[in-house]
């Protein structure tokens, strides 16, 4: 009797590897462990210059991370004390966490995008500058993420908040009021579009590319043809695209940043992204990371069509995600899908108690 077809594993769910290995030119690679839905490591890029190292992303918060990092490095010859810059290209833990440690240990520079900040944080300067507040219509402000709503907090289109257990509730209250404590990272240099970043001995393209986070950052080195693409372009997931956006349409702004990055697709010869292994097309898989999301937004127009009256955010999302699959993250990525077609015109949304409800236009 022959069973159902079993899914492949993704690249991206594989168990990190104690293995260092250079995965371009003058690049290291060195996997830290997680263990979060759906990922399995971290990639850590390592780049070498006359003055130490840099590392990338470097693993989640704790000493269990910079115990294995310190590992990683040793049995390649390079001492923690020789890192002397961490690059976080986003504000999720597993991969801002081993920044603070790291600082700690070294006094290296932390470099973020300009407008990182945790998800604790108030949403006052730097992360929103005057001009930015005054472009925002009163749609906007309503829309934007409260300055003090917590992330366990019930989502505004109702249903449930994600899964944060006590304990994990106390250590995210103690980062935000005890940051030394919890050696939470605070940048010491914030990063614009644009900008040059000297790293291994090199100058790389800074790349502002929200839509899996507010504050996410690619670099390009036009050298080599490297792009060290974050959690921004996966080899084999698409990332996760939340609703709460402090501008209010999270995906059209990941639309934009995968045709950003696509354009520099012809030019690049290796993608080394936070998950998975390098790949070579990256104009290809941008284009097919874009693609499914256009899909979902099909399936989300045939759905309210056949249900045929106002329905819930977790209604729609049964529709577009498998059962396995329920709960908070596809909800929030349900209802970013829904409020980008409600923005284009598509959709009304109509707020009830406790809740709100999408119908098609």
């Amino acid at each position: 009797m022959t069973g159902s077809p079993t899914r492949p594993r993704r690249q991206e769910q594989e168990r990190a590897s104690s293995e260092v290995v250079e995965v371009a030119p003058g690049i290291l690679r060195a996997q830290l462990p997680i263990d979060m839905p759906g990922l399995g490591h971290t990639n850590c890029y390592v780049l070498e210059d006359e003055r130490g190292v840099a590392v990338v992303d470097p693993g989640l918060p704790g000493r269990a991370t910079l115990k294995t990092l310190t590992a990683r490095l040793a049995s390649v010859g390079i001492p923690l004390a020789r890192v002397h810059t961490v690059v976080v290209t986003h504000s999720h833990p597993d991969h801002f966490g081993g920044a603070g440690w790291i600082r700690r240990e070294t006094g290296a520079d932390i470099v973020t995008h300009r407008r990182f900040r945790f998800i604790w944080d108030r949403l006052d300067p730097p992360d929103l500058d005057v001009e930015e507040m005054a472009a925002m219509t009163p749609a906007d402000a309503v829309e934007a993420p409260s300055p003090r709503r917590q992330p366990w907090d019930p989502p505004p289109w109702g249903g449930e908040s994600h899964p944060f257990s006590f304990g994990r509730r106390l250590r995210m209250r103690g980062m935000r009021r005890f940051p030394r404590f919890f050696r939470t990272p605070t940048p010491t240099v914030r990063v614009d579009d644009a900008d040059t970043v000297r790293l291994g001995g090199r100058e790389w393209l800074a790349l502002y590319t929200p839509g899996h986070t507010d504050d996410h950052l690619c670099l390009y080195d036009p050298a080599a043809q490297v792009m060290l693409s974050g959690d921004h372009v996966l080899p084999t997931i698409t990332p996760h695209i939340g609703g709460l956006s402090p501008v209010g349409d999270a995906l059209d702004e990941f639309f934009a940043s995968l045709q950003k990055v696509a354009a520099y697709g012809p030019e690049t010869s290796t993608v080394l992204p936070a998950h998975g292994h390098p790949f070579p097309d990256l104009a290809e898989r941008a284009t097919a990371i874009r693609e499914h999301h256009l899909e979902r937004l099909d399936f989300l127009r045939r759905a309210a069509d056949e249900i045929g009256r106002p329905a819930r955010v977790q209604e729609l999302s049964g529709h577009l995600f498998s059962a396995r699959a329920q709960g908070p993250m596809a909800d929030s990525e349900t209802f970013a899908h829904l409020e980008h077609l409600r923005r284009a015109g598509e959709f009304r949304r109509l707020e009830r108690p406790g809740h709100w409800e999408y119908v098609r236009s």
